[in-house]
C-alpha cells in the first residue's frame, strides 16, 4: 500500500479506536460520575441552606423554591417534635390533602428514628428504596445546628436516564466524528503526501537523467528542507552530467581528430614519397646516363642536363610548399600586415609573367582601379597571387585569355582570376583546397604541379581571416580571395 492509504487507515483506525474507548467509558463510568457529583449538589445544597435557615421556613421559602427547581432536589424540613416544618409537596397539594402529606413520604420515617442520635451539624448520605413507587432516591440527611432535621433527596432515575440520553447522544456524535474524521483525515494525507508524492516524482526523473523538474520550496520544514536538498542534487547532478557529456563528446572528438591526423598523416607520407620517386628516379636515371656517356654528342648531354635541373626545381618547389604549408599549419608562421596598392602588386606581378606569358601567346587583361589599397602581408598575398596565376596559366585552354579583376565591395577588396577553359567538376570544388588533392593527375603532372599550391592559400587567407573560394563560368573558372580594405 501506499504512504497516503496507509496513514489514512492508520488514523481513521486511531479516530475510531478512541471514538469506541470513549463510549465504553461513557456508559461504565457515566453514571457513577454523575452520582459523585450529585453527592457534591447535594452538600452544596446543604451548606447553602444551613446558612440561610433560621427556625423558620417561610423566610427563606422562596430560596428553597429556587434551589429545588435549579438543582432538581426535594427538601424536607422536619422539627424536634418530628413535625414536618417544610416539604416541597406542599406547594402543590391542595388543603384536603395537607394532612396526608404532612406525615412525609414513608421511606423518609426511618430516617428521622436514625437522625436522632446523630449530632448537630453532621449529616449522612446513602441510597434509599421508595416502597410504594419502587424507586431508588439519593438521600442526605443533616442535623441543622439549631437541631432541626434536613432532608434533601434527587430519584436516581432521573440520573440514570440522563446517563443514557447522553451515552446515546455521544455514540450519535461519535458516529459523525468518525465520518467527518475520516473525510478530514483523508483531505489531510492527501495534502501531507503530495510533497512526498512530487519528490519521488522527480527523484524518479532524475533516475531517468532528467533534471529539468524542481521542487517548488514553501515551507522551512524538514519537506522543505528535503526539497532544497533534492533540488540542489538535481542540479549537481545536471551540471557533472553535462560536464561529463561535454568531456565524453571531446574525448570523441580528439579521437575522431587523431584519427584525422593519423590519416591524413599516412596519406601525406604516401603523397610526398609518390611525388619525390618521380624526380629522384628521373635525376638517378640521366645522372647515371651522364655518368656512363650513354650518349657523346653535346646535344643529348645538355639535354639530360636540363631534366636534371627541372626535376631539381619540381623537388624545390615542393619542398618549398611543404616547408610554408608546414609552418602555417604548426603556427610558427606570423603574418605582417601592412599597407599595400593592389593594383600596383598585379602590375609588377604581370611585369615579371610577361615573358611567360607571351611565349605561350596567352592574353592577359586586367580591370581594376588605379589606387586601391588593402591591409595584409604583402610577401604572402603575392604568393597567393602568384599561385592562382600559376593555375591559370597552367590550366588555361585554346583560347589563352586570362582575365584580373580587382574591385571594391564596401569595406572588402576582391581579386579575381579568371582562365578560359574547361570547369572543375562541382564535387571537387571543395576538394581542391586539400593537400596533394588533382582533379586531373596527368594534366598536373605535365606542367609539374604538386597539389600543394591551393592548399597553401587556404592556410594563408584564412590566418588573413577573409574569404576566397573558386566558381565556375561559362566558359572558364575564377579563383578569387578577399583582403580588407585600408
Amino acid at each position: 500500500m501506499s504512504i497516503r492509504t496507509r496513514l489514512f487507515l492508520s488514523l481513521s483506525a486511531l479516530i475510531v479506536f478512541f471514538v469506541i474507548l470513549s463510549v465504553l467509558l461513557n456508559s461504565q463510568f457515566l453514571g457513577k460520575y454523575y452520582i459523585s457529583q450529585k453527592r457534591q449538589s447535594l452538600i452544596e445544597s446543604k451548606n447553602m441552606i444551613e446558612g440561610m435557615y433560621k427556625g423558620n421556613p417561610e423566610s427563606i421559602s422562596f430560596e428553597l423554591e429556587s434551589i429545588e427547581r435549579n438543582k432538581g432536589i426535594n427538601i424536607s424540613l422536619y422539627g424536634l417534635d418530628n413535625q414536618m416544618k417544610y416539604y416541597s409537596s406542599l406547594r402543590v397539594f391542595d388543603m384536603g390533602n395537607r394532612r396526608r402529606a404532612a406525615e412525609g413520604p414513608a421511606f423518609m420515617r426511618p430516617i428521622l428514628s436514625i437522625m436522632r442520635g446523630l449530632s448537630k451539624g453532621n449529616f449522612i448520605i446513602d441510597v434509599n428504596i421508595d416502597p410504594r413507587l419502587k424507586t431508588e432516591f439519593l438521600i442526605l440527611t443533616a442535623r441543622l445546628s439549631n437541631g432541626d432535621i434536613l432532608i434533601l433527596s434527587s430519584a436516581l432515575a432521573a440520573i440514570s436516564e440522563s446517563t443514557a440520553i447522553a451515552n446515546r447522544f455521544f455514540l450519535f456524535t461519535g458516529l459523525i466524528t468518525i465520518v467527518l474524521g475520516g473525510l478530514a483525515v483523508f483531505l489531510y494525507t492527501r495534502r501531507f503526501t503530495k510533497p512526498i508524492l512530487d519528490l519521488n516524482d522527480i527523484a524518479q526523473r532524475m533516475s531517468k537523467l532528467d533534471f529539468s523538474t524542481k521542487y517548488p520550496v514553501q515551507t522551512k520544514d524538514e519537506i522543505g528542507q528535503l526539497g532544497d536538498s533534492i533540488n540542489s542534487l538535481s542540479d549537481q547532478l545536471d551540471h557533472a552530467i553535462t560536464d561529463l557529456t561535454q568531456a565524453n563528446d571531446n574525448l570523441k572528438e580528439d579521437i575522431e581528430r587523431e584519427r584525422r591526423i593519423d590519416k591524413m598523416r599516412k596519406e601525406f607520407i604516401s603523397n610526398v614519397s609518390h611525388e619525390l620517386k618521380t624526380p629522384i628516379a628521373l635525376i638517378q636515371g640521366y645522372s647515371e646516363g651522364l655518368k656512363l656517356n650513354v650518349n657523346e654528342d653535346e646535344e643529348n648531354r645538355n639535354f639530360y642536363c636540363d631534366v636534371i635541373m627541372d626535376e631539381t626545381d619540381k623537388m624545390n618547389r615542393l619542398v618549398s610548399d611543404l616547408l610554408d604549408l608546414s609552418q602555417i599549419e604548426s603556427g610558427n608562421l606570423k603574418i605582417e600586415k601592412s599597407v599595400f596598392d593592389m593594383s600596383s602588386m598585379v602590375e609588377h606581378l604581370l611585369d615579371k609573367y610577361r615573358p611567360i606569358l607571351s611565349e605561350k601567346q596567352i592574353a592577359v587583361s586586367v580591370k581594376k582601379d588605379e589606387n586601391v589599397p588593402v591591409l595584409g602581408d604583402r610577401a604572402r598575398i603575392e604568393q597567393v597571387l602568384v599561385n592562382y596565376l600559376n593555375n591559370a596559366v597552367n590550366h588555361v585552354d585554346e583560347n589563352k585569355l586570362i582575365t584580373i579583376t580587382v574591385t571594391v565591395c564596401n569595406d572588402k577588396v576582391r581579386v579575381g582570376v579568371f582562365n578560359s577553359g574547361k570547369n572543375i567538376p562541382e564535387e571537387a570544388l571543395n576538394k581542391i583546397w586539400t593537400s596533394f588533392y588533382k582533379v586531373d593527375k596527368a594534366r598536373t603532372r605535365a606542367y609539374g604541379g604538386t597539389g600543394l599550391g591551393l592548399s597553401v592559400v587556404k592556410s594563408i587567407m584564412e590566418l588573413h581571416q577573409n574569404a576566397f573560394g573558386a566558381e565556375n563560368n561559362n566558359d572558364g573558372v575564377t579563383f578569387w580571395f578577399e583582403l580588407d580594405k585600408n
